[in-house]
């Protein structure tokens, strides 16, 4: 029952991956970001107590609460990004198949070179890794290269806890989620702030 879940999460991640690539709304990014966190918490308490677990998830909450925040409070936002962002899709779905296909012929190669950490685990931590590396390599939008840090981050999260359990570890990648996330706000708005010109010192 427990490795049933296990792949649903996975197939959870694979969603919300995929939707935060094709989807031009910050709002269901936001959102989908939220659902990988909550993936994320079951992958993790496969090998870290669920208090440890439900830290992560509450330290993810936080930094999709800080953006969404942020992200609202914007009035003159351009939109170049998303109307070039809106094309393309088949190209990105077509990559996020490609790393569907490399965690598929990756996952067992590395359950065998290191066992124990379990094929869900290791799949669902490829899967955010190699949705966060094409998220960084398609889009300069600050706030959408700080989604593709943070699923990247969470990925890695994943396939870290089933191989360290240690406290500080988890609170020290718990500050550098709220790191990302504050500096994520910062230049969101920063860069919606225009400029003063000269005449107007």
């Amino acid at each position: 029952m427990l490795e049933i879940v296990s792949w649903i999460a996975v197939a959870l991640i694979l969603a919300t991956a995929t939707a935060m690539l094709i989807d031009t709304d910050w709002r269901i990014n936001l959102g989908a970001l939220a659902l990988q966190y909550l993936a994320m918490l079951w992958l993790v308490t496969r090998h870290l107590p669920f208090a440890m677990g439900s830290a992560k998830l509450i330290t993810g909450w936080m930094v999709v609460a800080i953006l969404g925040m942020t992200r609202l409070g914007l009035t003159n936002v351009d939109d170049k990004e998303e109307s070039f962002f809106s094309q393309g899709q088949s190209f990105r779905i077509a990559l996020m198949g490609i790393v569907a296909i490399v965690t598929v012929g990756a996952t067992p190669s590395i359950e065998s070179a290191i066992p124990g950490l379990g094929l869900p685990v290791i799949a669902g931590g490829l899967l955010l890794i190699g949705g966060g590396i094409i998220h960084l390599g398609i889009t300069t939008n600050i706030m959408r290269v700080i989604l593709g840090l943070l699923t990247m981050l969470a990925g890695f999260e994943i396939l870290y806890a089933a191989i360290e359990s240690a406290i500080l570890v988890t609170g020290l990648l718990a500050v550098v989620n709220l790191g990302l996330g504050v500096v994520g706000s910062y230049l969101m708005l920063a860069g919606s702030t225009p400029l003063e010109s000269e005449e107007d010192l």
